[in-house]
């Protein structure tokens, strides 16, 4: 099966998750974090021990486990009633994480848009980790180092994945602007589509 599916993209902290979680309360808008799959893991789990192990070292978890845990997930919630492909846009956050990845799931997704957040603040993008480790208890976004590894896997690994797709897909939002900013100009793009 194919699922019609928007890709939210862009570095740690640009504002995937915020964006894709209002974007998720939209009727026939289904939102999966990839991220928030793998947080919801029992620590001591075998695939959360996996998780522990990358995310403390601002890695990347081994593309099988993640596709593994994914599939899971999107069979879990359409089994619960909570994603109906058939209806549903899948909005996602956090996968494809790479090209590999990407290769994977080429005939799973029908990704019918990117939306690129790009965020030309560093510093701003640090902040917002380091808040975020505060306010949600998140551990890989607690250290500076983990932070700035993070940064580099996203600019060594995820950041090609914008090549696999057609660019005549992808749409570039400024995501140094107020959230719902980001988001209006989301919402003109998904209107036009």
């Amino acid at each position: 099966m194919h699922y019609r599916t928007i890709l939210l993209f862009g570095a740690p902290g640009a504002g995937k998750g915020t964006q894709g979680k209002i974007l998720g309360t939209v009727p026939n808008f289904f939102h999966c974090a990839c991220g928030d799959v793998f947080r919801s893991l029992k620590a001591d789990s075998p695939i959360g021990r996996v998780f522990l192990e990358y995310s403390s070292r601002g890695q990347l978890v081994p593309d099988s486990t993640t596709i593994e845990l994914w599939h899971d997930f999107i069979d879990g919630s359409t089994k619960a009633g909570r994603f109906r492909p058939e209806e549903d846009t899948l909005v996602l956050d956090g996968i494809p994480r790479n090209v590999p990845q990407a290769q994977i799931l080429k005939d799973t997704l029908e990704v019918k848009a990117i939306f690129y957040l790009q965020c030309a603040n560093q510093d701003a993008l640090i902040q917002r980790l380091q808040r975020r480790a505060l306010k949600e208890n998140r551990l890989d976004d607690a250290n500076l180092d983990v932070i700035r590894e993070r940064q580099a896997t996203y600019e060594r690994e995820t950041r090609p994945v914008l090549d696999f797709y057609p660019k005549s897909i992808e749409h570039r939002i400024n995501a140094d602007q107020p959230p719902h900013k980001v988001l209006f100009d989301l919402l003109k793009h998904i209107v036009k589509s």
